[in-house]
């Protein structure tokens, strides 16, 4: 079986990509980003015999090099960097300076996108980072939780327009909506922040809508929902979560889904023919 480059960030998302890559029997060499992984990675590299590498995020070239040293030709990009880091605290190395210098749009789509076509260039091909976790995407219909009622399908409705506006935009990719009007967008914050202020401004009855880009990578920023989305959703007072079916991943989909019964938070897939593609 061919190895498998894995860059990883932080959370879940690397830990189960390197369970399920290793499952299938690929030896895998992860370069773990240093400022986002922790011991967890570790730990799990060792469990599996992976290799293992550290780098900083500005590191490009030896990311690269790494993996052309471990004989991949194929990676996956799995686990969050918060956006904010990738425009701040970097010192760049050569490789990565000159993509940030031929960058027209400092969005991260533009700059991961600049950053596959380099790897592509020196022979590795970034897979889906859904790749060998096609059962953890989202179904569509009523997920988990109490059923929506008629409100909830008022505000869906109307928040599905406006989240699909802000991702084809590449601002974000969640809003909060209420009575059929915008309480948060997410920016650079994240998913979470976004819940909190949201929480903050319009509490219960307010309505989290995450959604894919209409011209989505599935490479990389792929929507991600796990155990930690419903602590916020309830430490928030929000009792309903809107995803995109077929292209959000459940981390730990069994426990989620338990989690949010528990908590009466309402999760519901948005259908593949109701979202917006590019």
């Amino acid at each position: 079986m061919s190895p498998i480059g894995l860059i990883a960030g932080n959370g879940t998302f690397p830990l189960l990509v390197l369970d399920a890559a290793r499952a299938l029997g690929h030896h895998v060499t992860v370069v773990a980003i240093k400022e986002e992984t922790g011991a967890d990675l570790v730990e799990r590299a060792a469990t599996h015999g992976a290799t293992l590498h550290s780098v900083s995020l500005g590191q490009l070239g030896r990311c690269i090099e790494l993996l052309q040293q471990a004989g991949c030709t194929q990676a996956v990009m799995a686990g969050q960097v918060k956006h904010a880091k990738l425009f701040a605290n970097i010192t760049p190395d050569w490789t990565l300076l000159q993509v940030l210098m031929r960058l027209r749009a400092k969005s991260t789509d533009a700059l991961i996108s600049a950053i596959a076509d380099v790897m592509r260039g020196k022979g590795i091909e970034l897979l889906d980072s859904t790749a060998f976790l096609q059962p953890l995407l989202a179904r569509e219909g009523h997920i988990a939780g109490p059923p929506p009622g008629e409100t909830a399908h008022a505000d869906l409705a109307f928040g599905y327009r406006m989240a699909d506006a802000i991702a084809g935009l590449d601002i974000g990719q969640t809003i909060v909506v209420k009575d059929q009007a915008v309480v948060a967008v997410e920016a650079m914050e994240g998913t979470d922040e976004t819940i909190r202020r949201a929480g903050r401004i319009a509490g219960q009855g307010a309505c989290v809508i995450k959604v894919a880009k209409p011209k989505q990578d599935m490479r990389f920023d792929v929507p991600v929902v796990g155990l930690a989305t419903i602590a916020v959703l309830q430490e928030a007072g929000i009792g309903l979560l809107s995803i995109d079916a077929g292209r959000t991943l459940v981390l730990d989909g069994h426990a989620v889904a338990e989690a949010a019964d528990a908590a009466r938070v309402t999760i519901v897939g948005r259908p593949l023919g109701e979202q917006v593609r590019g």
